[in-house]
């Protein structure tokens, strides 16, 4: 329908979204759909949550953009929340997960350059996805992402996920940072050990490296803790957040403790990032997600979710590999072709997409109700039993 006006880049399905309340999606033509998309992991409180609604129309009625030429107060209260809430030192305003990671290999190679000139390395992991801009695609080791954009930054070293060992083999004085995802999301939700974070660590104090962590998938609630990295209990250097940070207004930030508060005036900037109207209910956002109760609930409903699909892998062991992922970020590896799974539930009146090379993603608000994941659930049986 709109194929003529479009630069098509999205291999998108067939249907055309006018409305959404919760966990729910509604269609041009009044069909509603159980939504276990939630935007890829953006709309942590679903769609049209009173109190975004209302701190969409507050802050609208008030003020939408300023210039950081300015400050504003929006921005200082959400920076000085997420600092307090990391424990970190200082918080830089983008729009997107790309522009975090841009924004924290540039603090990377300047803390890097700033030991010895040749210190700019960065090492990253496979099947890793940090975003679509050159240097955060130099670092998404992923070939089919790569392939057709030629030079990309040059000094990148690919290792192993979860593999230390092979992290040691490539790890030197020219490093100047590491990247890694605590759980991959594009890459098929596989889940880093707490092991391999804490040897990543210990590599990064000893070779005076940076530690940075993406959290733009993980992060903001969706593991259980506001931080994917209290889920394991090891603090990186920067923190790169962004789709739940929001709830569904574009917002992206990086976030460095001291070691790697490094930039000053005119190193970096941003025309839109941290502006009044994002910054405004991305606080109303998180007053909620950051929560302990709230947080608490997102567990208990992890594990109800878990104990569902763990019955259904024990059931059919003849379509599922694995279940697998934390909190509400969970994977299901199919034997079957993954796109026949999801159509058929698309059928059924449930989105699903998937991740990796066959894993269904479930990534839903983290406000769903027991009922709805029960509709998911009884919806999953009744399509295995048809396979």
């Amino acid at each position: 329908m709109y194929n003529d006006y479009l630069i098509n880049t999205y291999n998108r399905m067939d249907f055309i979204a006018e409305s959404g309340n919760g966990c729910w999606l509604t269609d041009v033509n009044g069909n509603t759909y159980l939504d276990l998309v939630a935007g890829v992991a953006v709309n942590s409180l679903g769609h049209s949550h009173p109190a975004v609604v209302k701190s969409i129309q507050a802050q609208a009625e008030k003020m939408i953009h300023v210039s950081n030429i300015f400050w504003t107060k929006e921005q200082g209260e959400l920076a000085k929340k997420l600092v307090e809430l990391s424990n970190h030192q200082g918080v830089f305003f983008c729009n997107s997960g790309s522009e975090a990671v841009e924004g924290a290999i540039k603090t990377a190679i300047k803390y890097g350059t700033s030991k010895k000139a040749e210190k700019e390395k960065i090492i990253c992991f496979n099947n890793s996805f940090h975003g679509r801009t050159i240097g955060a695609l130099s670092i998404t080791a992923q070939e089919k992402y790569q392939q057709p954009f030629g030079s990309l930054l040059k000094k990148v070293k690919i290792c192993h996920f979860n593999d230390l060992e092979d992290v040691k083999a490539n790890m030197d004085e020219d490093v100047c940072a590491i990247i890694v995802e605590p759980v991959q999301g594009e890459g098929g939700i596989q889940v880093a050990t707490t092991a391999f974070l804490e040897g990543l660590k210990m590599l990064c104090e000893e070779n005076d490296s940076l530690l940075i962590f993406d959290e733009i998938q993980c992060g903001a609630g969706r593991l259980g803790t506001f931080f994917a990295y209290e889920k394991y209990g090891v603090e990186p250097d920067i923190i790169c957040m962004a789709k739940g940070l929001g709830g569904g207004v574009p917002i992206g930030a990086f976030i460095v403790n001291e070691k790697a508060n490094v930039l000053i005036k005119g190193d970096h900037g941003s025309t839109f990032g941290g502006n009044p109207f994002v910054c405004a209910v991305s606080k109303t956002v998180i007053d909620i997600t950051g929560s302990p109760d709230f947080l608490e609930t997102v567990n208990e409903k992890s594990a109800y979710l878990k104990e569902a699909l763990f019955k259904i892998e024990k059931k059919y062991p003849q379509f599922i590999t694995e279940v697998r992922g934390e909190g509400l970020m969970l994977g299901i590896e199919m034997k079957v072709p993954v796109k026949e799974v999801i159509q058929e539930a698309y059928k059924n009146k449930v989105l699903l997409i998937s991740a990796g090379s066959n894993v269904i993603r479930i990534v839903p608000p983290l406000t769903i109700e027991y009922k709805e994941m029960d509709v998911f659930i009884d919806t999953f049986n009744q399509i295995l039993e048809t396979f």
